[in-house]
């Protein structure tokens, strides 16, 4: 071979580099599908009660210390079991919280998603109230965990809300409509009503200690719930219907 065809084959070796093998790029994850540490088809009923202890005692776990002063040790003990088995169900803190949050929103959604199904506006409303009321009254530590989100600016739930919660409440505001446009409720502002009866039953969870502090020990008994129930059916659902 001529000396000039040489030194242009050598100088291309030294230019070509040779592939590395490496792990394909990492799809992109959706923050509205937390990652879990195994890939079954189908979870067992034993797996399906094990993320439910670790979701329960991480919710203990990060309405106390919120989600950067929680660790994966401490929802670990929690649940009892040791921080290895815990990561065969989730990866990592954040897709725990994730998994907290979703099932919160998830089990307030369900009132609503019922909201509609009889032919009595009235008794409907009446259902939603006393729904949302016992669910801040039976578990106020998911609702706080979800007031802390909000208050961050929903960085984990944005999208949900975006989507899910959002396509659900123009659904129930438009079902309002169609009741006043019939006759059978007041013309109120549909969306407004229903931030109405988040605040005012959420707040029985969120102030749950301020509560306690005018009330005391009657913040404790079952009468106190009766009262506010009453309370909330009477404002919210005699202002809007005909007695």
């Amino acid at each position: 071979m001529p000396t000039a065809g040489r030194l242009i084959v050598a100088r291309n070796r030294r230019n070509c580099r040779p592939m590395v093998r490496g792990k394909a790029p990492s799809p992109v994850m959706n923050p509205a599908e937390p990652a879990r540490a195994h890939h079954t088809k189908k979870r067992t009923r034993i797996q399906e009660a094990n993320e439910q202890r670790i979701l329960d005692a991480a919710l203990e776990v990060f309405s106390s210390y919120g989600l950067r002063g929680s660790t994966i040790d401490q929802i670990a003990a929690g649940a009892g079991m040791t921080k290895p088995n815990l990561l065969y169900y989730f990866r990592r803190k954040d897709d725990i919280y994730l998994s907290v949050l979703k099932r919160t929103l998830e089990a307030w959604l369900q009132p609503l998603e019922a909201l509609g199904a009889g032919d009595d506006p009235r008794g409907e409303l009446r259902v939603y109230i006393d729904r949302k009321l016992e669910m801040s009254r039976d578990n106020p530590k998911a609702s706080r965990l979800y007031a802390m989100e909000m208050l961050q600016g929903a960085p984990v739930l944005g999208l949900i809300l975006g989507t899910r919660l959002k396509s659900l409440v123009d659904e129930k505001a438009a079902l309002m409509q169609r009741w006043i446009a019939e006759g059978r409720m007041a013309p109120v502002d549909p969306y407004h009503l229903i931030f109405m009866v988040w605040a005012t039953t959420q707040h029985y969870a969120d102030f749950e200690v301020q509560i306690r502090s005018v009330l005391g020990d009657k913040a404790t008994d079952d009468r106190h719930f009766e009262a506010a129930t009453r309370a909330l059916e009477d404002v919210i659902l005699g202002g809007i219907f005909r007695r």
